[in-house]
């Protein structure tokens, strides 16, 4: 099958758009590569200083001779993703042994989870979490003690971060590595049913508790589709885990062998062997373009609006939500999961999972298959399944057909025809919204504005019966220069409880939503954001606003004159608290949220 027209347009538009940032960014790699900090080249006491605790492996780093991995991982034993990664460690360094290498801990990468902090005030530290686990990265790698990478990360944040981080050092080979979702305990649906019954005040905290506990009930990360695992679907549309790896149970054999041939892998692609796979050369225009459209084809995260531009200029490449637009017309959404359908990733495994999805989308021509990947020549060589053969790790085909069409479908019988998320433009700047959670009867609504300034008045202002009409909730300053640009999942029951009674409501907000953006529509990181003069910021109660998926609309349907004439409200005072005030130096200097909300990449002008 011919690549897409449109896949093919958008593709060369990136790469020609990028060029000029592409080519200092390769020239980056190489450099560092010829020039730069590496274990042959450290004087003796720097040496002596790198292998002085390595133990049975002392003699082998020291010696030079043979490949060294560098492992940075995000485990604590708070979060249910992280917590199977406190063996990986000692595990990987037997399994470097088999193969001649040798591995050591390069260093920690703080984890932090937005189901923890949704609501709090500490949310405002998330957004920019993921810049400190890219720097924490450069740290853990800035010693030149390694010929590649393993880095054990799952959730929100933490695989941008460390992509982000690895990519400055990206003249090294890395596989990313995860630790697979918990098993599946109550239905995500139900879960919903009874946090929507607790803001109606129907049941109480120990319901509510009760039910979120059997949901989130064991390691591993959360089974529905949301940040976390739609970061496993782009590391697999990339090429960058080991095949099928994304959905396997922790602490399986099969779980277990995956991890085993990583390492085995990663010692072969090593800077130093005959099939030297950088990090740089594997994310490329194309490989970006695969990860969007894996984005696109199974309804994932609103959140990588945002990581995946800022992953992208990591390695030289500068995309946008038109982009995402463009892409979204033409690839169709082939999976159903909550909050997107019925069933969690545990389903999706089952119905045949990342390969089945890969396979799908390479044989419709919407998928690049020459990208280079950590693990052979091009991304149809990761549309396999991988099973225990015995004692052994084996790799076989998916299924021909989906095991179960309520979850997963082919392209030439999609959920709908097109992507999704689609881009909304008009005078209140440029948004993102989810459509795939969305019925479409609801994709299009007009409605007076009720604004507000924090989450928790709108909480307030439901429970006070305020919001019992149709009404287009909106939440300003929210953005990435306002407050680090907190999820705003919080509000999700209350929206649905609005839209369960009949009306048509909708949100609007600079901030974010969260992985699991649900049926209520959402026009989210509007941009520029209001903190910043954004028109948001121009909107009063009562204002008629048009939030129009189908059309790509999101319009305060005010005169333009006495719009022109409007002054923007009054910035809110910031309230320091839990750390915010220490990531000021962020707030002052990030990017808006298209080019990714850092003020890491912005300060180094990259």
């Amino acid at each position: 099958m011919s690549l897409n027209s449109v896949v093919e347009a958008v593709t060369g538009r990136i790469v020609k758009r990028s060029a000029e940032r592409r080519a200092a960014y390769l020239d980056l790699i190489e450099r560092a590569r010829d020039e730069g900090v590496n274990r042959p080249q450290l004087a003796c006491g720097n040496l002596a200083h790198g292998f002085a605790a390595s133990g049975e492996d002392k003699a082998a780093i020291r010696g030079g001779t043979r490949p060294n991995i560098g492992i940075i991982t995000a485990f604590n034993d708070m979060l249910s993703a992280h917590q199977p990664y406190e063996r990986y460690p000692n595990q990987i360094k037997i399994w470097a042994r088999e193969v001649g290498a040798t591995a050591q801990v390069a260093g920690g990468v703080p984890a932090m989870c937005d189901g923890v902090t949704q609501g709090q005030m500490s949310m405002e530290l998330s957004l920019f979490s993921r810049d400190v686990i890219a720097l924490s990265t450069a740290v853990a790698l800035s010693h030149g003690m390694f010929e590649s990478v393993m880095m054990l990360g799952i959730c929100d944040k933490i695989v941008p971060g460390l992509l982000i981080g690895g990519l400055r050092y990206g003249h090294l080979p890395m596989i990313l590595v995860p630790g697979g979702p918990m098993p599946s305990g109550l239905a995500n649906k139900e879960k919903a049913r009874v946090r929507q019954l607790f803001a109606e005040g129907k049941v109480g905290r120990a319901e509510l508790l009760e039910a979120e506990s059997a949901s989130y009930h064991g390691a591993g990360t959360c089974t529905f589709y949301g940040t976390a695992n739609s970061n496993q679907m782009m590391m697999e549309m990339m090429g960058l885990h080991m095949p099928g790896s994304s959905f396997v149970l922790p602490g399986s054999k099969l779980r277990q062998e995956l991890t085993r041939a990583a390492t085995h892998q990663v010692a072969k692609i090593g800077w130093d062997g005959d099939d030297y796979r950088p990090l740089g050369q594997c994310v490329d225009a194309k490989s970006i373009v695969n990860a969007l459209v894996g984005l696109l084809a199974t309804g994932g995260s609103t959140n990588h609006c945002i990581h995946l531009p800022a992953i992208a200029r990591a390695a030289g490449i500068v995309i946008d939500w038109t982009d995402m637009d463009e892409l979204g017309r033409v690839v169709p959404l082939i999976a159903s999961v909550y909050p997107n359908g019925g069933g969690d990733v545990n389903d999706l495994a089952a119905a045949g999972g990342m390969p089945f999805v890969i396979r799908e989308l390479l044989d419709a021509g919407l998928a690049h298959d020459d990208i280079m990947t950590v693990y052979g020549a091009g991304l149809r060589a990761g549309a396999k399944e991988p099973v225990m053969d015995g004692d052994a790790l084996a790799f076989t085909e998916p299924p021909a057909s989906c095991a179960n069409p309520a979850i997963l479908r082919p392209v030439s019988d999609p959920f709908q025809p097109e992507g999704g998320l689609r881009l909304l433009e008009g005078n209140l700047g440029r948004a993102c919204i989810k459509v795939s959670a969305v019925d479409p009867s609801r994709w299009s609504i007009e409605a007076p504005c009720r604004v507000f300034h924090e989450q928790a008045d709108v909480i307030h202002a439901f429970k006070a019966g305020e919001l019992d009409r149709d009404v287009i909730v909106v939440v300003r300053f929210q953005g990435p220069a306002a407050n680090g640009m907190p999820e705003l999942h919080k509000l999700t029951p209350s929206l649905g409880v609005l839209q369960d009674k009949g009306f048509r409501a909708a949100l609007v907000t600079d901030g974010r939503m969260s992985g699991a953006s649900g049926k209520v529509p959402a026009a989210i990181h509007v941009s520029p954001e209001a903190y910043l003069g954004g028109h948001l910021g121009k909107l009063r109660d009562g204002d008629v606003v048009r939030v129009c998926a189908e059309s790509g609309e999101l319009t305060a349907l005010v005169s333009a004159d006495e719009w022109d004439a409007r002054e923007q409200c009054r910035r809110p005072d910031f309230k320091p608290g839990v750390g915010r005030e220490l990531f000021s130096l962020m707030r002052h200097h990030c990017d808006p949220a298209e080019l990714g909300g850092s003020a890491m990449l912005h300060e180094a002008g990259i």
